[in-house]
């Protein structure tokens, strides 16, 4: 079997990153390669970026600056870190990717879709996951477990109760409207439930 890129997607609190590690040493106890990687970020100079989209006030940038910020980090991202990886026969599990500048710069900040498509078109093609893993859970408890996190990349945290809400709506409608290629799995539970449904699912899609 060859490489495979899954990316996960969910709200603040979501659990992604946690869950994109137990993920990866399920794999590789299985005797599958793979690396961890995020969005925004995933390498040097997209953490850089980084840096500019989840730091300081809510209002730091509009809509398309972050659109535009988000698509320069994910264009290096790529080529440095996602195809030498998946060249390399490594599979990849990646925190974020394109789904989440749809919900978060486009129903979130109301960038219109066809601008992000367009924007997406040029600076990344077709390049998409082979699975993404979106998971779901209440946005009062999501925000709940970002704050207990103290952070200091808490920007889109500041936004309302509102604006999560519309967020959540979002990752849900990408996983109706692309049951082919999305899972949406309930992130409510314990981490060691969450992370079962998570093989679960990766297993059966890839008859592991």
């Amino acid at each position: 079997m060859g490489p495979r890129f899954i990316t996960m997607e969910g709200g603040e609190g979501a659990g992604k990153s946690t869950q994109a590690k137990r993920l990866a040493k399920a794999l590789e106890t299985r005797g599958i390669a793979c690396i961890v990687t995020r969005e925004p970020g995933g390498s040097p100079g997209a953490e850089q970026i980084r840096q500019l989209l989840v730091e300081g006030d809510p209002g730091r940038w509009d809509g398309r600056t972050e659109t535009l910020l988000v698509f320069a980090g994910r264009v290096d991202h790529i080529e440095r870190t996602l195809k030498p990886a998946l060249e390399a026969g490594r599979w990849v599990i990646c925190d974020r990717f394109t789904d989440s500048t749809y919900v978060y710069q486009g129903i979130g900040r109301g960038v219109d879709r066809e601008t992000i498509r367009r924007i997406e078109s040029v600076a990344i093609g077709d390049f998409k996951p082979d699975l993404t893993l979106i998971l779901d859970l209440p946005v009062s408890v999501g925000l709940e477990r970002a704050k207990a996190r103290r952070s200091a990349e808490n920007r889109f945290e500041g936004f309302d109760a509102t604006f999560h809400e519309r967020l959540r709506g979002a990752f849900r409608d990408i996983a109706n409207r692309h049951a082919d290629r999305c899972i949406l799995l309930d992130a409510s539970g314990s981490e060691d439930a969450v992370a079962q449904s998570i093989w679960n699912a990766v297993a059966s899609r890839f008859n592991l």
